[in-house]
Order: structure tokens, then sequence, then C-alpha cells
């Protein structure tokens, strides 16, 4: 089986991670940041806003499965593109929008995705588009996080609305 690489951001990595885990294809789905200047960030420093990481997820799939453009069209769902340094409650340059390729495959699908997607949304797309240099993940309480917390307040309000538009509109890509 082959596998390939694809990273996003679009706010708390929580919320994609628990979005992406949910998919057809996907191998593993590490949550963990990209970006920025600082070798090897603690989630504090992500948090302080001064490393210029963004909160990523980094997919690993299988493309015969799901095809880069289906994780892009997954994700656009999944955040609001039009928001610069913000999803909801969560503000700062850490929760970007940004999609990190990992060859000129993937940045010439995200180019035409993010043209595309353009027609749908009324406000400008603030959505980054940037090679992926470095992806550090992020300390092990944040991988699988809503797995192992769906009870939490943050979970109930926020990631699980997320997940019931990718059931209604993905149904079957699910597992």
């Amino acid at each position: 089986m082959k596998t390939e690489l694809a990273t996003f951001g679009g706010g708390c990595f929580w919320c994609l991670d628990a979005a992406f885990q949910q998919l057809k294809g996907i191998k593993k789905v590490t949550s963990g940041f990209a970006g920025g200047h600082v070798p090897a960030p603690s989630y504090e420093a992500v948090c302080s806003g001064t490393t210029g990481h963004a909160e990523v997820v980094q997919l690993e799939y299988d493309p015969d499965v799901i095809a880069y453009g289906d994780l892009l069209d997954i994700f656009w769902t999944l955040h609001d593109p039009t928001t610069r340094n913000r999803q909801g409650n969560d503000v700062g340059t850490q929760y970007r929008s940004v999609i990190f390729y990992g060859n000129e495959t993937q940045k010439h699908a995200a180019q035409k995705s993010i043209k595309s997607v353009q027609k749908l949304w009324q406000d400008k797309i603030v959505t980054e588009l940037k090679p992926l240099i470095k992806f550090y993940p992020a300390e092990s309480y944040h991988q699988n996080y809503y797995a192992q917390n769906s009870d939490q307040a943050y979970c109930q309000v926020v990631i699980n609305p997320k997940l019931a538009t990718l059931r209604r509109k993905f149904a079957t890509r699910l597992k």
C-alpha cells in the first residue's frame, strides 16, 4: 500500500484531528506544528504566538482510497477560510488557515481548489499556501484528543458540530 502525506491548519488541531480520523483511506493523523522559525516548539510556546507556527494536522493517507483533492474539499468544510488568524473563539496566528504542500502536485491542486472554493464565499479566502519545510508532532496528550476527551465542553460545543457537518456532507467517505 502506498501512502502520502497532507498537512493542513484550520484552527485548533483537535477539530481537524477528530474529523480526518473518521475518513476511509486515512491511515494516521498527527497533530502538530508547522510554518514557524523555532525548532521543536512546545504547545505553550506556539500558543504564545511568538514561534510563527500554526497548529496543523498531518495526514498519512492512501491516495487509492481518498484523493488529495477530496481532502481539500473536506478541509474547506471544517473551518472558515475567510477569517485571518481566527477560528471561532480561538484567536492568534497559530490558528490561521494554511495548506502546507509537500510537492508541486499538491501545490497546484491547492491553488486550483482555492480558486474554485472562493466562488462559495462572499469574503476573500485568506488561507495561506506554503511549502512544508518541517513538521513537529505535538505532545502526546494532543494526539487523538477528541477520542479521549469527547465529554469535554470544547469537544461538545466546537468539535461535535464540525463532525455533524462532516457526517452530513461526506457520509460515503466515512469509515
